[in-house]
């Protein structure tokens, strides 16, 4: 019998900005490149996210915490197992972007050496988050991150998460720049393009993030996607993987079947 893995808490941003050339759509997002040698979706486009760690969920970095607390957190993510994760959540999807994008979501400062400087510290490993956070005194602006959408990865799969997926408005002037060790690549592209290039097999995704382009298309404005988001029910989405006719493909709750399955 086959051990099903029990998928990881993690969090991942859709990372949005005006489109500078609308002819291919009104707005952008921020994708990432993973490294082709990664055990989980090599060298596929994604956004910016990773695990939620132990650190994310601490009462310390909950006090650097502004426009949500662990109440109002647990009460947006009901299915968390704790308060503390279901903060730690929105934590991690401001550390996982700043680690691998070097954008930074905070209201508290525009000194983008001080922001690269820190980050160079903290992919050394000279520094956590955290302390980053109480060096600087710092806060976390996690009202710019709204919940979007819930993907769990299939239990099909050896590497399994539990991804909760947050849309937030690029901070103006700073640029995104990949961290170079799990990331080969990055670039800003609207969901219309991202979708056409995965069409003609030159954007490798994955099943969550091409429809949550898919959804993304469904909007004129990034406006309309925030104010989307304030009445949006948004269930757990757990696929299934099966053999049909020789191949592997993936199956929606709904029925839809997507192949290929990587």
């Amino acid at each position: 019998m086959k051990t099903i893995s029990v998928p990881k808490e993690a969090s991942t941003v859709i990372m949005l900005r005006p489109a500078i050339d609308r002819e291919h759509g009104p707005f952008e997002v921020l994708m990432v490149q993973r490294h082709p040698d990664s055990l989980f979706v090599p060298d596929c486009y994604v956004f910016p996210g990773g695990c939620i760690d132990d650190d994310d969920c601490s009462l310390e970095s909950a006090s650097f915490c502004q426009g949500l607390d662990r109440q109002k957190a647990f009460q947006i993510l009901v299915d968390m197992p704790t308060e503390a994760m279901a903060l730690g959540a929105w934590v991690a999807a401001t550390r996982e972007t700043f680690e691998e994008t070097g954008i930074f979501i905070s209201d508290d400062t525009r000194d983008l050496h001080t922001i690269a400087c820190y980050r160079s510290r903290l992919l050394a490993g000279q520094a956590t988050f955290t302390d980053i956070l109480k060096m600087e005194k710092w806060t976390l602006s996690l009202d710019r991150l709204k919940y979007f959408a819930h993907w769990i990865t299939p239990e099909f799969l050896p590497y399994r998460y539990d991804v909760r997926f947050f849309v937030a408005i690029a901070p103006e002037g700073q640029e995104a720049t990949h961290d170079g060790i799990e990331l080969t690549g990055h670039t800003w592209i609207t969901p219309q393009r991202a979708l056409g290039k995965y069409e003609q097999n030159r954007f490798n995704m994955v099943l969550p993030t091409i429809m949550t382009l898919r959804e993304l298309c469904r909007f004129d404005t990034i406006e309309a996607v925030f104010q989307s988001v304030e009445t949006k029910n948004v269930p757990p989405i757990l696929t299934t993987v099966t053999k049909r006719d020789g191949r592997l493909v993936e199956i929606m709750p709904d029925g839809t079947i997507f192949s290929p399955v990587l």
